[in-house]
């Protein structure tokens, strides 16, 4: 399948709110009209599901304005005592590690807290169902996966989902699924579709999660490669929200966002056209590191930076809305585990560190750590 990668950041975010750029491939891709897009392609789910990823215009306008009346900042921000309780209990955990030890921080303290942050936002308590949710999530940005894995995550995605629901109808509590399910249009007094429904829980937990596993990964290692600005923000000479900032920059936890669409021909610099119906592909990894924006070293991780400019949550009407809360829980937990363990230290040189295999997913497989000296 041929895409146009879109990599300089300015071209990047005009083409992100330019109305001539879809995300709605039963509109607007030829390839998935004429049903050359089978479910055993592995980027299959990131274009066949129907919420407000793939929407376009006013049905984009309807689905967004219902999420965000269950997605709000008054619930987000309600989360704040569970994600520091969530931090100080996997931190506790970890210092009865044994001097020396070295643990996976990925898997230890990276992972936990947003899949847990994720199911209690659902409302969903069932440890084994919050499992299962985060075994599909994984094999969901297992980009290389084969058609078999495909089918069966997606068949089990939303067999959990649909049993939540199912849950949430019988039993409505005050959490953003029995809010989805309430959630009518002002206009039309309409609800989200059975599909619509399914399929907005499953860009929460794919927007919420692995990006979010993401960015404290991606945070926790530049801090650790890179000493000399750790210390800036242990003097005081830089803050926590600079170091997001900067890592959401440097590493965008989202590298490659698949698709977009274009809707008719767009003319751009340099006799370059991109032809109505073509596949676009937002390089939002790349866009950090835009020279023309970063200047000469966009490679290095300076969380004093002038420029943090990224587009790590996207751009114009896509922008996520989950964005509050990734900041939140990298707020919470980065402070707390350089608080706690101020001796922490790879165990293992960078250069072994394997990066995700997914050329969506920009984090490491794992992130092994000596938390004392």
């Amino acid at each position: 399948m041929v895409a146009w990668a879109i990599t300089t950041q300015p071209l990047l975010r005009k083409l992100l709110t330019d109305p001539r750029v879809s995300k709605d491939p039963r509109q607007h891709w030829p390839r998935w009209i004429n049903g050359e897009i089978s479910p055993e392609w592995p980027l299959f789910t990131w274009v066949a599901v129907r919420n407000m990823f793939t929407a376009y215009g006013g049905d984009h306008r309807r689905l967004r304005s219902l999420v965000a009346k269950a997605f709000t900042a008054r619930r987000t921000a309600a989360l704040r005592p569970r994600i520091e309780e969530l931090a100080a209990g996997l931190l506790d955990s970890l210092a009865a590690e044994p001097a020396g030890a070295v643990v996976d921080l990925r898997e230890r303290y990276a992972y936990p807290i947003p899949i847990q942050v994720i199911c209690e936002l659902f409302g969903l308590r069932d440890e084994e169902l919050c499992e299962r949710l985060r075994r599909c999530v994984d094999s969901l940005f297992h980009t290389s996966a084969d058609p078999e894995e495909v089918t069966t995550t997606y068949a089990e995605l939303y067999e959990l989902l649909g049993a939540l629901i199912a849950d949430k109808r019988r039993h409505p509590a005050d959490d953003m699924t029995s809010a989805l399910i309430a959630a009518r249009d002002d206009e039309g007094d309409t609800a989200l579709t059975e599909q619509e429904l399914a399929d907005t829980l499953l860009l929460v937990i794919s927007a919420g999660h692995e990006t979010t596993v993401n960015l404290l990964d991606n945070a926790i290692h530049a801090l650790l490669t890179h000493p000399g600005q750790l210390a800036l923000v242990r003097a005081g000479e830089a803050g926590w929200d600079d170091v997001i900032e900067e890592a959401l920059r440097f590493q965008a936890p989202v590298a490659s966002l698949p698709l977009r669409y274009v809707v008719e021909d767009i003319e751009l610099d340099g006799g370059v056209t991109l032809r109505k119906g073509d596949a676009i592909l937002a390089a939002y990894a790349a866009a950090g590191r835009d020279p023309g924006l970063h200047g000469p070293h966009p490679e290095r991780f300076d969380v004093n930076r002038v420029t943090k400019d990224h587009l790590a949550f996207g751009h114009g009407v896509h922008f996520c809305l989950g964005a509050p809360l990734a900041r939140l829980e990298a707020a919470v937990a980065l402070p707390a585990l350089f608080a706690r363990f101020p001796e922490l230290a790879l165990a293992v040189d960078p250069g072994e560190l394997e990066p995700v295999d997914s050329f969506i997913s920009n984090g490491h497989r794992t992130l092994p750590v000596r938390l004392h000296g």
